[in-house]
């Protein structure tokens, strides 16, 4: 198969388990468990309380045992990846290439997201509109046979779990994490303390935001031009890329259901033939739907520390920041040669957002720099985040 598709929602539903809350408040005031919530996870008051699924509840258990397990080899089949392998915490959880290999060598398609706040996403992965829990997503990487990130296929899940059940430290963290069930390690255990673990990487304290906070003196006059032109008409980045998580994919404890919205976006990155298509290995939301509309369209990205993130698009095919911001002032990418010929500008399938626009080089550095005021540096060095094996 192309993609391992495994939803946890339908699951659940079919088990009889309980379902995802969609809360009907949009008042300001939280409620005792999200402000339980904003304390675990150390939330500053100017950040939202993420959107949890009432079938996951966050513990510090699980949290701790998800820390390990997304830092430990034994959980890829042939124990020579872990998650870090493609997330490194001082690239706020990217790998700083196009695409990366999976545990057995074979290359993936697309690149790399940060982890930096996914938590605030409404739907997971580049292009799939199906994954609305994170607990969805992280089959893929685990499950997947084709193509083969961790491998932990059919074949050899029974011996991945050995693994964690023949360590005392496990059986230890595993039951402090599920003290109501005595079933040892199990897949579902191991992705919810993966999704726990992963919620709490919340970045939060940039120089945008102590600016944002009052701090003036926090942007350069730089990056305050860069600021104005970022949510401007003339560059237009604020349209896919806004509010507290930098992107319209967005949901938190408080977005209720009829105003959830999931994005996916054609930004005439390709145009092969003239109709909009994208290179066959990769062609967005239309690898699910089938749906020929939908062929080069992806998730906007968080913009949170995207100065550690590159390279940048779904296939990591832009360098720098710079080839990013020219691409969108050209309304699409021009390939003139080669098996992805094309003009992205003519594709009939972009998105009416890319109509491009004139920019000075001084302009476009002062986007840049306003790019770069997202960076955290407190977050790629919180040692909350880092190896525990380190730690031992």
């Amino acid at each position: 198969m192309k993609y391992f598709v495994f939803s946890f929602l339908s699951v659940t539903a079919f088990l009889g388990l309980t379902g995802c809350n969609h809360s009907s408040s949009t008042t300001v005031e939280e409620s005792s468990e999200q402000t339980s919530l904003r304390d675990l996870l150390a939330l500053p008051d100017h950040i939202a309380v993420p959107y949890v699924p009432d079938f996951n509840p966050i513990s510090e258990e699980k949290i701790e045992l998800g820390r390990f397990l997304f830092y430990d080899k034994k959980l890829s089949a042939n124990q020579t990846q872990s998650c870090e392998s493609c997330h490194d915490q001082s690239l706020a959880f990217s790998d700083g290439v196009s695409t990366p290999f999976g545990s057995t060598g074979h290359q993936l398609t697309r690149n790399s997201q940060g982890l930096a706040n996914v938590a605030y996403h409404s739907t997971f992965t580049w292009s799939n509109n199906g994954f609305l829990a994170l607990e969805d997503q992280l089959n893929v990487p685990i499950r997947a046979d084709n193509p083969i990130e961790l491998g932990v296929t059919d074949p050899n899940l029974d011996e991945v779990l050995a693994r964690f059940d023949a360590d005392p430290a496990y059986v230890a963290m595993f039951a402090a994490a599920f003290p109501d069930s005595d079933s040892g390690t199990t897949i579902n255990k191991i992705i919810f303390s993966l999704a726990s673990f992963i919620r709490t990487m919340i970045s939060a304290n940039s120089a945008y935001d102590q600016y944002l906070l009052g701090d003036t003196s926090a942007l350069t006059e730089q990056q305050k031009l860069g600021f104005s032109l970022f949510n401007g008409e003339k560059f237009e980045c604020f349209h896919c890329h806004t509010g507290s998580n930098f992107s319209v994919s967005y949901r938190d404890s408080n977005t209720t259901e009829d105003t959830i919205a999931y994005p996916f976006f054609n930004n005439g990155l390709y145009n092969l033939d003239g109709e909009g298509s994208y290179p066959a290995a990769d062609q967005g939301l239309y690898d699910l739907t089938l749906d020929l509309n939908d062929r080069g369209k992806f998730r906007p990205q968080s913009l949170r520390n995207i100065e550690l993130t590159g390279p940048y698009m779904h296939d990591g095919s832009l360098q720098t920041l710079r080839e990013v911001i020219e691409h969108y002032a050209r309304g699409g990418q021009l390939i003139e040669s080669g098996e992805n010929a094309g003009d992205g500008n003519l594709s009939p399938l972009k998105s009416g957002l890319i109509t491009g626009f004139d920019a000075t080089d001084d302009e476009i550095d002062a986007v840049i720099a306003f790019l770069e005021s997202l960076t955290d540096y407190e977050f790629i060095n919180n040692p909350k985040f880092s190896d525990p094996f380190e730690e031992q």
